[in-house]
């Protein structure tokens, strides 16, 4: 099965662990720092298969392969334990470069290195060098050097404590708690329509006016007086005119601004508070005897 550095494998493999990375953690052997993690290669499934270290403590510059099985990942410390390594396994083991082609013939070194302090590890318990605790009993079976592997029929599940993942080596407890997330969303709560229409009515207007008109009035004068003849002037059709006019209304419609009407809208700004209740888990550590518990924030 083809191996695959992880960020190769998926390009997003952190979001799937909340954020955590093996890579780039320092890498411990008991309380003696010897060096960090560099890469992670899975397989093909994309199982955790090897750390890849860099033990440039103890072998300035020398990659080497670490089987998972034979860590213990501590996210919180931002620290990896590499179980029973020592600094002879290290210059046995086949150096990692970034050409190197990771085939059966090429874990089998590996595992040709690890599989005897596995064996010692499984039959005694698991513990670290350096340390002066109790010894854990692992779970996982032990290992038969002798048991003859072939590269046809051969698989990781075979050998779990070269590969296994257990909860013990592995372990991380979550403490949740519950927090209240305001948000708001926009509504349409009603529509104001603003229109305009016609109305009709009959409007009067008086407009005086002048008519002339002619008064013709008789009057008797001297009646009877005589006057000479040579005075009387009698001349047929001898006219008198006079021009008579009167006004005529003009009445017509003209259209102006009665008024002007403005239409605006406020924001009238409020504030809405809410009580709820929310929960918290706070961390519970019983303890037997006069064990030594150091808490890191």
């Amino acid at each position: 099965m083809a191996l695959h550095k992880i960020k190769d494998f998926d390009p997003d493999y952190r979001s799937h662990f909340d954020g955590d990375d093996v890579v780039g953690l320092d890498l411990y052997t008991g309380n003696d720092k010897i060096g960090s993690v560099d890469d992670a290669l899975v397989d093909d499934e994309g199982q955790f298969r090897y750390l890849v270290i860099n033990t440039g403590v103890w072998i300035l510059g020398k990659k080497v392969l670490l089987p998972i099985g034979g860590a213990r990942i501590d996210y919180v410390a931002r620290r990896v334990y590499a179980k029973s390594l020592s600094k002879a396994q290290v210059e046995n083991l086949p150096e990692f470069t970034q050409d190197a082609t990771i085939d059966y013939d090429h874990e089998e070194q590996v595992r040709g290195i690890y599989r005897p302090s596995m064996l010692n590890t499984a039959a005694s318990g698991v513990g670290y060098v350096g340390d002066s605790a109790p010894a854990i009993q692992s779970a996982a079976p032990m290992l038969d050097v002798d048991a003859g592997y072939d590269r046809d029929t051969y698989s990781y599940d075979k050998e779990p404590a070269l590969y296994g993942v257990n909860e013990q080596d592995h372990q991380t407890l979550r403490l949740y708690q519950e927090r209240l997330i305001a948000s708001k969303t926009r509504q349409k709560t009603g529509e104001v329509a603003i229109g305009k229409h016609i109305e009709t009515e009959t409007a009067r207007v008086s407009v005086p006016i002048d008519k002339e008109r002619v008064v013709i009035q008789r009057t008797a004068g001297n009646t009877g007086a005589v006057i000479p003849a040579s005075e009387a002037n009698f001349q047929a059709g001898e006219v008198a005119r006079i021009e008579v006019y009167e006004e005529i209304p003009n009445i017509q419609k003209e259209a102006f601004v009665r008024e002007e009407v403005r239409v605006t809208k406020v924001v009238d700004h409020d504030t809405v508070t809410a009580e709820e209740q929310v929960r918290r888990e706070e961390l519970d550590v019983d303890t037997e005897g006069r064990p030594v518990v150091e808490k890191k924030l």
